[in-house]
């Protein structure tokens, strides 16, 4: 019990102020869990962080749940994952409530916010795109990719550009792959794995049949998010996409909504999958936010517990890399057509919202503002910009 609670207290200090995404939370990772207590040494860190970009979902997140995992067991990973999200999800929720009750949709701030988006979903499309598309094969998946979702959004299609990249990846990528892979050491059996694996197919096969069996809203948000939680590939921003083609045509909310909680998805600390919280909130209050949240992280957990006793023989096989290789391509081109449609279209008007959007930009991209701050610059920048105007 006394570890339990030394690693709530250590994952709640850093839900509290761990701004600036991803990166930046490993980076505070390392100096709490690595340089200062000692947890683990440099090595495992990162073969931690080398299995967690392998899989789907928020990196970050399953960097702490894994961290947990070796300090204090399952229940550990539980712990460090509740502290490290718990207060960036109060805030959504406070969010969205505050949106529905004082009619927030009309504000000022809620377009700038919108800008905001735009800024942050550049920033990482062009930072994932010198990462994941450094030639011309993947730039060429990624094109197609985008233009494929733009001619046929849906989420289904999203999830087949990814099998479809993931495959063609197995071609053309396995004489790029490493030819030698670090080891990674664990213990959590095969037989665990396996069985986590398999909860994990069973819900996303059982779900979708339940959901249509049933008039369960909430049901069928833990089908929406979990689905979603167990395919995003490539960290937070990713999620956008995704997300959007499910929930805004059909309807739970307008591409307003959707964007102005995305912007203020970027003010708060912790993981930017918290935004389900604020989703969840819109859609059926409280109730809706918890079943959300647990649906879009639950799949970290399984996949995990699934990978750890496995990642040795995928990491070193180089079809498997050759796969990734494509898929990580394609989620560029998803990104790509999401910075077109909702983000642009909903954010980007008039001349002055361009310049704000420009200059947010540069400062993200050239000056490495944060992107916490870059929320509250937009939103200053926003009644600039509009009092000007007049």
């Amino acid at each position: 019990m006394k570890r339990l609670l030394e690693i709530l207290a250590v994952s709640t200090k850093l839900g509290l102020t761990s701004f600036g995404g991803p990166v930046a939370h490993l980076a505070y990772f390392k100096d709490e869990y690595i340089d200062r207590r000692k947890w683990l040494d440099d090595k495992t860190y990162a073969d931690i962080i080398a299995l967690c970009q392998f899989l789907p979902g928020p990196a970050s997140s399953q960097v702490g749940i894994a961290i947990g995992m070796l300090r204090g067991g399952i229940l550990g990973g539980v712990v460090s994952w509740f502290g490290f999200t718990v207060p960036s999800i109060i805030v959504l929720i406070i969010f969205a409530m505050m949106y529905q009750t004082l009619a927030l949709g009309d504000a000022g701030f809620i377009h700038s916010l919108k800008v905001v988006a735009a800024a942050v979903v550049l920033h990482a499309l062009i930072g994932l795109g010198k990462k994941l598309t450094p030639d011309k094969t993947r730039i060429a998946i990624a094109l197609v990719a985008a233009a494929v979702m733009l001619l046929y959004p849906s989420a289904w299609m999203q999830i087949l550009i990814i099998v479809a990249a993931g495959l063609l990846g197995v071609r053309l990528f396995k004489d790029k792959a490493e030819p030698k892979v670090q080891t990674f050491h664990v213990n959590i059996s095969k037989k665990l794995g396996i069985t986590s694996l398999g909860i994990l197919v069973f819900t996303l096969v059982v779900m979708p049949v339940l959901t249509n069996l049933t008039d369960n809203p909430l049901l069928s948000i833990f089908d929406t998010f979990f689905r979603v939680g167990s395919l995003v590939f490539g960290g937070g921003h990713v999620v956008l996409p995704m997300i959007e083609r499910e929930v805004v045509p059909q309807g739970w909310l307008t591409a307003n909504e959707f964007l102005a909680g995305y912007g203020m998805a970027q003010a708060v600390p912790g993981p930017l999958f918290t935004f389900s919280s604020y989703l969840g909130t819109m859609m059926e209050g409280i109730a809706g936010a918890l079943v959300a949240t647990i649906g879009i992280f639950l799949p970290s957990f399984l996949l995990i517990i699934a990978a750890l006793p496995f990642l040795n023989e995928l990491r070193s096989r180089k079809s498997f890399q050759g796969v990734l290789m494509g898929v990580n391509a394609s989620v560029v081109g998803i990104l790509l057509a999401a910075f077109y449609d909702p983000v642009l279209k909903s954010s980007i008007f008039t001349g002055a919202d361009f310049a704000l959007g420009a200059i947010l930009f540069a400062l993200l991209n050239i000056w490495k503002v944060p992107a916490w701050l870059i929320v509250i610059l937009g939103v200053i920048g926003g009644y600039i910009f509009s009092f000007i105007s007049f």
